[in-house]
């Protein structure tokens, strides 16, 4: 499993003189909230501010930091007599070169490896959010490198889980669109086989009883169950029914297969109402009827992260709550 950590290791590790571009401020629309942020090289990006020509006017100012910080680098080691007069020059006449764009004519403030742009994203930048945006940039030391590992580390660490029970054809392509959302994805599969080619951010568990795996997940969690036996589906359902502390419940199938189960559920498997009207089923809503893996996959994964923001939504207004009881 390659984690997104991981990934951020890889980028600051791999790109040499590297920029943070942070969002710092807001006013009114805008395309991403405050604290998002992307690193810029000489060559490449990582993560995304949002926002069009903010991001590409946010990239250029980077790249010329980049640039200016190199050609004074440049000229300090030329003094001292680290490089040649005429590796000296190269850097510099590149460095008095920064990459063609809009910010070049943006005001900018502070000195020595940081600056700010306030960009109004109004019809001066070809945009039409109304709001403002304060990036802020720096160069990217050691320190605030380490600083970008541990909050990507905390980050990685509260995502919201979602367990796939299954991977099957729907099970693959759900994976797949689950793994670009902001969640921690675990497959869990009788079979090892079926865990072949999973994406590389997703975790596999291989297990005769799935259903253990239910037991052992953290509270909040959103449990899939597609797998390849409607019994061993009907049985992992109903231990995931018994918590009450799940934000999303659904299994793949019919309205027949559905109603199957509530009738297991209900005289064999001392289930209840109350808990079987948790269950999602079938998966994705019926707004389309289109039963392509890769289409039903999208339209779950919709359901499932707007069921999670939901659940965290309400858990933190509950916390609030008690917060203001206890104070």
């Amino acid at each position: 499993m390659n984690s997104k950590v991981q990934s951020l290791n890889d980028f600051l590790a791999g790109q040499g003189r590297i920029a943070l571009v942070e969002v710092a401020a807001t006013k009114g629309s805008t395309p991403r909230e405050k604290g998002a942020f992307m690193l810029v090289s000489a060559s490449a990006i990582s993560g995304t501010i949002g926002g069009g020509q903010l991001e590409y006017m946010a990239i250029d100012k980077a790249r010329q930091l980049l640039f200016s910080h190199l050609e004074g680098e440049m000229t300090a080691k030329r003094s001292e007599g680290v490089v040649s007069e005429g590796t000296a020059k190269a850097s510099s006449a590149a460095a008095a070169t920064p990459p063609e764009g809009f910010a070049a004519t943006l005001p900018s403030r502070g000195r020595g490896i940081r600056a700010t742009l306030d960009v109004p994203l109004g019809p001066e930048i070809g945009q039409c959010c109304g709001g403002r945006v304060e990036v802020l940039i720096r160069l990217v030391d050691a320190a605030l490198a380490r600083e970008l590992v541990t909050a990507a580390e905390t980050e990685e660490a509260n995502l919201p889980h979602v367990f796939l029970f299954g991977g099957g054809h729907v099970g693959q392509a759900l994976a797949a669109a689950a793994a670009l959302l902001p969640v921690h994805v675990v497959v869990v599969e009788t079979r090892e086989d079926a865990l072949e080619g999973m994406p590389e951010t997703v975790e596999t568990r291989l297990t005769p009883m799935p259903e253990a795996v239910v037991r052992e997940a953290p509270a909040g969690a959103a449990f899939v169950i597609l797998t390849h036996d409607h019994a061993l589906d009907f049985l992992i359902v109903a231990e995931v029914l018994k918590r009450g502390d799940t934000a999303y419940v659904g299994m793949i199938g019919s309205k027949t297969k559905k109603a199957t189960f509530k009738n297991w559920f209900l005289k064999s498997a001392e289930g209840t109402e109350a808990e079987f009207a948790r269950l999602v089923s079938p998966i994705g809503g019926d707004a389309v009827r289109d039963k392509r893996p890769r289409v039903i996959a999208a339209f779950a994964a919709a359901e499932i992260m707007t069921a999670l923001v939901a659940h965290t939504t309400a858990s933190n207004a509950g916390q609030q709550v008690q917060h203001d009881k206890s104070g």
